[in-house]
């Protein structure tokens, strides 16, 4: 009877041993697929997708890309206001044209290797947006819309730029324009989408951006690119009425920096990238000793770049850059 009694417990021992055992080898192989797994999503997410690649902000966008990650990039861009100049000459970026209402075909067969996409591909000027509010509409709401909806169907990251434009005078500037109007709707659409599919995205509020490869000629032009070209050829610099209308204006590098931080820390936050201080328009005039010749005044224009803390209950975290609009214009004037 004692033997039998010794043999169920040794074999009770053995077999509770013979489980714990498995179950630490079970555990370890299940640590090990999941390392696995991980390492090979990260793998194959090895894309970063700029739409308006071409443009002014995309393409410096790209170049710094290029210098600070191993990414490959793909630039979208239907190149209606931006430009096959503004290629950057990299085996790692591929150029693709075509309006981001068609996303989801063009990147069909891409679209699981895609870690990122930058949303900067959107109809971006106030007064024209007056001019060609059907373009307007198409690019700022139609074709964001494709672009959200590809993201969320592709469990993609979505870095948006906003505008200063759509946060002025306690939010009422956001029906200045058609503009204002679709880039304040499509933050509204965002804030929902947080809500209902817990849908991950970083916001970046932009503040009249100038520098290398700004537009300086045609309806698209900024108005530093403007002032600029005709300070180069003796032309009288256009300063629309009445002129004390202010702006933030951000140097290009320190944009392009804040959205790489905003996407590097991957916090699903809203920031603004200005500058601490304001220019006139007038004022920026006259940093180039030129002449000047006034406009009349238009439609939608802002009086004011307004900084703000919250923005549909979300917290806005202000970056500033560190380079003067004034000494940009000394390094162009001094030449």
């Amino acid at each position: 009877m004692e033997l039998i009694k010794i043999y169920i417990i040794a074999n009770l021992i053995v077999n509770i041993f013979y489980t714990y055992t498995r179950l630490i080898f079970l555990n370890e192989l299940i640590k090990y697929f999941n390392e696995h797994l991980k390492y090979n999503l990260k793998y194959m997410k090895n894309l970063i997708v700029v739409t308006g690649g071409c443009g002014f902000v995309g393409s410096n966008l790209i170049e710094y890309f290029l210098k600070k990650t191993k990414f490959k990039i793909i630039s979208l861009d239907n190149y209606s206001s931006g430009s096959k100049k503004n290629h950057i000459k990299n085996k790692r970026v591929t150029y693709i044209k075509a309006d981001t209402i068609n996303i989801s075909k063009v990147l069909k067969k891409r679209e699981k290797n895609i870690q990122s996409i930058f949303h900067f591909g959107e109809f971006a000027r106030i007064y024209q947006s007056f001019l060609n509010m059907n373009q307007c509409i198409e690019s700022n709401s139609i074709g964001t819309h494709a672009v959200i909806k590809f993201c969320i169907e592709n469990k993609i990251k979505l870095i948006y730029s906003a505008t200063s434009a759509s946060l002025g005078n306690k939010g009422k500037d956001k029906n200045l324009s058609p503009y204002a109007f679709t880039k304040s709707k499509n933050l509204e659409l965002l804030n929902n989408l947080k809500k209902w599919f817990n849908f991950k995205f970083e916001v970046i509020y932009f503040y009249n951006v100038y520098g290398k490869r700004q537009i300086s000629k045609g309806k698209m032009a900024t108005v530093i690119g403007i002032f600029e070209h005709c300070y180069k050829n003796n032309m009288p610099l256009p300063v629309v009425k009445p002129g004390t209308q202010s702006r933030r204006f951000t140097h290009i590098t320190n944009t392009v920096e804040v959205c790489y931080q905003a996407w590097k820390e991957n916090k699903n936050r809203h920031y603004s990238i200005s500058n601490k201080k304001s220019y006139s328009i007038l004022q920026v005039a006259k940093l180039f000793n030129s002449k000047i010749k006034f406009l009349p005044a238009r439609k939608g224009e802002r009086y004011a770049s307004a900084l703000t803390n919250m923005n549909l209950s979300n917290k806005v975290y202000r970056k500033f850059g560190r380079i003067d609009l004034k000494d940009y214009i000394k390094s162009i004037t001094s030449r």
